[in-house]
C-alpha cells in the first residue's frame, strides 16, 4: 500500500512551487541545484531527521562526475586525494592513478543551510503523505504544491533481487600522524568472514585519510544476508587500526546495510513506491549503481536535469516531472543492466569466501577500463574484456547465474 491521500486543488496563490520529500543526499542536492539554476522556483524541502544527509559519507572517483555537474558540488569542502588510491588482494597490490573525493554529512548539512533560503527548509517534520497536489504532514498540516518530489529512502522490494552490502566504519584521530598519503579503496587481504560473525563473505576494508592525524577505516561485506553484528565489526576495525600502528579515539561512527541488485522486475518494483503525479528520484526511484551502490553522481545528474528542466518549463505540471523522472529511471535500469548481471556472477556463481577472487580478476585490469566501470559507462570492449581470460569462478555456475532472474530480496527490514 502507498501511502497516498486524494488529490486537491492547488491554491495559485499559496502553493509552494516544489516540495521535495527527503533531504538526504537526492532531496538536498534537487534543493540546491533549484536555489542556484531556477531561482525564481518556491521550493521546500520537507525532513524528518535533525540535518539534512542524515549520518553518512559518499565518495567517489573524480571521473564519476562529468565537468559539467562537479560545478554543483562546489560549495562543499571535500576531502579529496589527486595522488590515485591502493587495492590490496592475496595476490594482487597496485596503486591506480583516478582521483578520489569524499563529502562528510555534516558538511553537506552545514553548506546547504549555509546556502539555502532557511524558510526552504523545515526539519524534524515527517511527512505522512504525499499527492500530487502537496504533502500532508505527521501533524495534520496541509502544504500546497504545484510538484512534489519523493526522495524518501529505498524500499525493499519482493520485485527486486540481489544480495547486500554491510558496513561500518569509524572515524579515528591517532595519537601521531599514521602516515597514509592516499585511500585504501579495498584492503582484501583480510579474512574473509561474515558480518554477523560466522560463515563467510567478500570483505575488505576501505580507509581514508582524511588528516594527517585522522583516518577512517571501515570494514565492509558482500553478504547474501542483511545481518550485522556491529560489535563483532567494531572489533574487525580496531584490530586493523592495531595492526597498522594507528592508537587514538574514535570521534565518529556510521554503519549500514545497502542493496546490490543484481535483477528483477523494476516496473512492479517502482509501482510499489509510486505516487500518480508524484515524482521519485534517489535510490528510491532506482537510481544507484547497482553493484557498488554508489548514488552521489547519478543524484548530482538527476538534480541539474530537475533544476534546468522547471527552469526551463516554469508551467511543468507535477504529473509531467513523474513522467520525465519515470523515463529518466527507465534509461538507468536499461543502462545498467551489466553491471545486475556482474552482481550475479558475484552473489550466484562465486562462493561467499572465494568472492575476493572476482575482484582481484577486475582490478589487475587497465586502470582505465575501472574508471569507466565505477561511473556506470564501461563500454562494449570494456564489457568483453572484463568477462573474457581465466574464469575467477566455475564456467557451470557462471552459465546459471548468466541466465538466473537473481535471489528475491527479502522484503523484511535489514538488521
Amino acid at each position: 500500500m502507498v501511502d497516498s491521500t486524494p488529490a486537491s486543488p492547488v491554491p495559485e496563490e499559496s502553493a509552494h512551487d516544489v516540495i521535495i520529500v527527503g533531504g538526504g543526499l537526492a532531496g538536498g542536492l534537487i534543493a540546491l541545484a533549484l536555489h542556484r539554476h531556477a531561482p525564481e522556483c518556491r521550493f521546500l524541502v520537507v525532513e524528518a531527521g535533525r540535518t539534512l544527509g542524515g549520518h553518512h559519507r559518499w565518495s567517489w572517483f573524480e571521473t564519476d562526475i562529468p565537468e559539467r555537474e562537479r560545478a554543483l558540488m562546489a560549495g562543499f569542502h571535500l576531502n579529496g586525494w589527486d595522488a590515485g588510491y591502493d587495492i590490496t588482494f592475496p595476490r594482487l597490490t597496485r596503486t591506480l592513478p583516478t582521483a578520489y573525493r569524499s563529502l562528510a554529512s555534516a558538511e553537506f548539512h552545514r553548506a546547504l543551510t549555509e546556502e539555502l533560503p532557511p524558510e526552504r527548509v523545515m526539519l524534524e517534520t515527517r511527512a505522512a503523505a504525499l499527492d500530487a497536489a502537496g504533502v500532508t504532514l505527521g501533524d495534520g498540516t496541509r502544504l500546497a504544491a504545484r510538484r512534489v518530489i519523493d526522495c524518501r529512502p529505498f524500499k525493499t522490494s519482493q520485485h527486486l533481487a540481489g544480495g547486500w552490502q554491510v558496513f561500518l566504519g569509524q572515524h579515528f584521530r591517532c595519537e601521531k600522524p599514521h602516515g597514509l598519503t592516499r585511500p585504501v579503496i579495498m584492503d582484501a587481504g583480510v579474512d574473509q568472514l561474515a558480518p554477523h560473525g560466522n560463515g563467510e563473505a567478500y570483505r575488505f576494508v576501505y580507509v581514508l585519510p582524511l588528516s594527517e592525524d585522522e583516518v577512517f577505516i571501515e570494514d565492509t561485506y558482500y553478504a547474501d544476508q542483511p545481518k550485522m553484528d556491529a560489535e563483532v565489526l567494531k572489533g574487525r576495525v580496531a584490530e586493523y587500526a592495531h595492526r597498522n600502528g594507528w592508537k587514538g579515539e574514535v570521534i565518529d561512527q556510521e554503519a549500514g546495510i545497502l542493496p546490490v541488485i543484481s535483477g528483477g522486475d523494476f516496473a512492479a518494483a517502482t509501482a510499489e513506491v509510486a505516487i500518480p503525479g508524484v515524482a521519485l528520484a534517489g535510490a528510491r526511484g532506482g537510481f544507484s549503481h547497482p553493484l557498488t551502490s554508489y548514488t552521489l553522481p547519478f543524484a548530482a545528474s538527476n538534480a541539474l536535469a530537475i533544476a534546468r528542466l522547471i527552469a526551463r518549463r516554469p508551467e511543468l505540471r507535477g504529473e509531467e516531472l513523474a513522467a520525465f523522472c519515470a523515463r529518466r529511471a527507465r534509461r538507468h535500469w536499461r543502462a545498467t543492466a551489466y553491471y545486475r548481471m556482474l552482481s550475479r556472477m558475484l552473489f550466484e556463481a562465486a562462493e561467499p569466501g572465494k568472492r575476493v577472487v572476482v575482484f582481484e580478476h577486475f582490478y589487475a585490469l587497465q586502470g582505465r577500463l575501472v574508471e569507466r566501470f565505477y561511473a556506470g559507462r564501461s563500454t562494449w570492449p570494456d564489457r568483453l574484456r572484463i568477462l573474457t581470460g581465466k574464469p575467477p569462478v566455475a564456467i557451470p555456475r557462471a552459465i546459471r547465474a548468466l541466465f538466473s532472474s537473481g535471489k528475491p530480496f527479502k522484503t523484511e527490514t535489514p538488521a
